[in-house]
């Protein structure tokens, strides 16, 4: 969920990397099953290892996290076989702050992180360089920690995957996106008034719908190329600058807040934003002096219009390059972008093909467009200035800007209305109702945007809590035969919890899902039985694979004969009403 939502945000022009939203994931709807275990990558594939290079006195270690993932830099550990190789302690970047319920205030890396490791080896001895690490995922999985062997040796990395390749990071559903984006980026006032002009020029001489297609085609491709081109550039040169890490100084993040503040107040009309006079006008004349009715002049044309069109674009472009160049791929960065500019240029291929009429026209809907993108510029901004800010201070933030939205629209505005300002007046009210909350919630410490006044308890819960003695804590897979037999000899069914104290989805279940009144009145019927992997040795690793588990939070459900009920397996977090839903289901089935 967490990479969706950034990729959507992409399309509204903010600069979601691979994951800096904490957000948490919808649950399924009732019904639906929740055996979501391959909503989870491997560790293996959830974090990618690759030697980038070594030498007698350094070695170059690059992480590439997959988006919605993110590794802990505490729990970076490194040694060496045989011991007496001399390995230093690891050069880490700042992280992204975080604040764990379990670790407490840490510091937590997404994209790519580059290690470097010192090293005095001036023999080049072949070693054994072990690397361990833990990540966990933002649909609320833990994964224990990870060891993994590199086999160095002269200085050369001999190991499989020590290729230096990066992670393939898109897939169809982001290019679809992507061409989503460019597709919204066109409908902007300083993009669609470009069609007409430019198609005049390409379309010249009233050419057949055949020959229109062709021609707009023509054009539209060579520009998405340049785009392309600009994509594959950032994905491969972008991972190594590791913009990320960068971006994780004030003295970075308060600058790029006050840009995107800036082409905030662009999108808002108090200023307009082109290209310097005497680029403009020589782009201009070059492109009126080129033919127009020939598949050369149109691919010509679409080169200089990826220039013409950038800067209208500039803050929503640079969003999209910032989110490519966490992934380091520069194939993925490619397609991406020639995807996006693809977008931008359907209305042109629709209109060239005889569909003019089917193209929307100038407008009111067009300002709407513009001031909406403007909104999006400015969270980006407070989203930045979050890293940097009191949490308290970034929560009164948001409050400020639902509060401008809403008076933007009217919320207090009164008299006679059309049913479409009555519409925006509603929603402005329900924004100013957040922005006092959030008002509300800064006063009061709160610094959660999703929750402004925290967390309300729930009715009924403290009095129904299940008592500590019901539930059996285990740790091995000895101790877990013995909770089936004794369960199958008292004829109840079992309920398996997998937990470790490093998992921090394991403790938002305990508090607020088992302890639930909805929940516990069905737990009565389960021998309770709690897996405490907290240790993650060899052989709880070894049970997590029999149950095809990447680490918690997990919570298995087996009948009275110790069969799992598979279909009711939930994996990652979920709310109480949903897995109350999933007991009484199984309820059904004693």
């Amino acid at each position: 969920m967490r990479r969706l939502i950034s990729l959507i945000l992409l399309l509204l022009a903010l600069p979601a990397s691979a994951g800096l939203f904490d957000s948490r994931p919808t649950a399924a709807p009732l019904g639906a099953a929740l055996n979501n275990s391959a909503d989870f990558l491997p560790v293996r594939e959830a974090f990618k290892l690759n030697l980038l290079a070594s030498t007698a006195d350094s070695i170059t270690l690059r992480f590439v996290a997959a988006p919605g993932y993110y590794l802990y830099q505490h729990r970076f550990t490194f040694s060496s076989e045989p011991a007496d190789i001399g390995l230093g302690a690891a050069k880490l970047p700042p992280g992204e702050a975080k604040t764990d319920e379990y670790f407490g205030d840490v510091e937590v890396y997404y994209g790519v992180l580059d290690v470097e490791l010192p090293l005095n080896n001036p023999d080049n001895r072949p070693f054994n360089l072990n690397v361990t690490y833990q990540g966990c995922a933002d649909k609320g999985l833990c994964y224990p920690p990870e060891t993994e062997q590199l086999k160095i040796g002269g200085g050369a990395a001999s190991n499989a995957s020590a290729a230096g390749a990066a992670a393939a990071s898109w897939s169809w559903g982001d290019l679809a996106l992507f061409f989503l984006a460019g597709l919204g980026l066109t409908f902007t006032p300083c993009v669609l008034p470009m069609l007409p002009i430019l198609s005049g020029v390409v379309l010249r001489g009233r050419p057949s719908n055949k020959r229109g297609l062709v021609l707009s085609l023509a054009y539209v491709l060579p520009m998405a190329a340049c785009y392309a081109a600009l994509g594959a550039l950032m994905g491969l040169f972008g991972a190594s600058l590791n913009l990320q890490a960068m971006l994780q100084s004030p003295w970075v993040l308060v600058p790029f807040a006050l840009f995107f503040s800036l082409f905030a107040l662009a999108m808002f009309g108090a200023f307009e934003l082109r290209l310097p006079a005497f680029i403009r006008e020589r782009l201009d004349r070059k492109a009126s002096h080129t033919q127009g009715g020939s598949i050369a002049g149109a691919a010509s044309l679409g080169v200089l219009s990826s220039l013409i069109v950038s800067p209208c674009v500039t803050a929503p472009l640079t969003a999209l390059l910032l989110y490519i160049s966490s992934t380091g791929d520069a194939l993925g960065g490619g397609l991406q972008l020639f995807a996006l500019g693809l977008g931008m240029g359907t209305p042109l291929v629709i209109f060239g093909a005889g569909g003019g009429a089917l193209l929307p026209k100038s407008g009111d809907w067009m300002v709407a467009v513009r001031n909406a993108f403007g909104v999006m510029l400015l969270a980006v901004s407070i989203w930045l200035l979050e890293r940097v800010l009191p949490g308290t201070l970034a929560l009164a933030l948001w409050g400020l800007l639902a509060a401008g939205v809403a008076l933007f629209l009217g919320a207090l505005e009164f008299g006679s209305k059309t049913s479409k300002e009555k519409l925006a007046q509603l929603a402005g009210l329900a924004l100013l109702v957040y922005a006092l909350a959030a008002w509300t919630g800064a006063l009061q410490g709160q610094d959660d945007p999703l929750r402004p006044l925290g967390r309300l308890p729930l009715a009924g819960t403290a009095s129904s809590q299940v008592a500590p003695g019901s539930w059996q804590t285990i740790s091995t897979s000895a101790e877990l035969h013995s909770a089936f037999a004794a369960a199958q000899r008292n004829g109840q069914p079992l309920l398996l919890d997998w937990y470790a104290d490093w998992c921090i989805s394991c403790k938002v279940i305990e508090r607020e899902v088992l302890s639930a009144a909805e929940v516990v009145s069905q737990l009565g019927d389960y021998q309770l039985v709690r897996f405490d992997m907290t240790d993650s040795n060899a052989a709880q690793r070894a049970l997590l694979d029999r149950y095809q588990l990447f680490g918690p939070p997990a919570i298995l459900l087996f009948d009275k004969k110790g069969d799992e009920w598979r279909d009711l397996r939930v994996v990652g977090e979920v709310d109480a009403a949903t897995f109350a839903h999933r007991l009484s289901q199984a309820r059904e089935r004693f």
